[in-house]
């Protein structure tokens, strides 16, 4: 049983007991022991390869993050002069950009702006002058 955490009241400040915070690691670590992993692929960056990134003009590298369901998480440095090739989505593809600046079909993006493209949607405008680094997700 989880007890409410015990207040101390002090003047100004309002402090937790040690034994209710004991309290609720204890309870995390109980709900944490019935975690499954079956259907999951949690990859570490740190122990991922880097492999050839391949486009129509300039060089970029990529790491598997994971995957499901026929669907890759990637993470992608593209250099300066990067483009990927034009290409229609069998379906959809995500992309959030973590550093620098591209151009997507017309749009500039750069660090904290994404895109969600439908199956069927065509690509054929993906490039950066500046350079940048990206989270890709899609299925082939």
């Amino acid at each position: 049983m989880v007890r409410p955490p015990k207040v101390l009241q002090l003047p100004g400040r309002v402090a937790y007991s040690v034994a209710a915070v004991h309290d609720r690691e204890a309870t995390v670590m109980d709900q944490t022991r019935d975690i499954s992993l079956d259907g999951w692929d949690i990859v570490r960056a740190d122990e991922s390869d880097w492999m050839p990134w391949t486009g129509s003009a300039g060089e970029a590298r990529a790491k598997i993050l994971g995957t499901a369901d026929g669907y890759t998480v990637t993470l992608v440095e593209a250099q300066p002069g990067y483009a990927g090739s034009p290409h229609e989505h069998s379906h959809a593809e995500f992309n959030y950009v973590i550093e620098g600046t591209l151009r997507n079909q017309g749009r500039e993006m750069s660090a904290g702006d994404g895109y969600a493209a439908a199956a069927g949607s065509t690509h054929t405008d993906f490039a950066t002058d500046t350079g940048a680094t990206y989270i890709v997700i899609f299925k082939i």
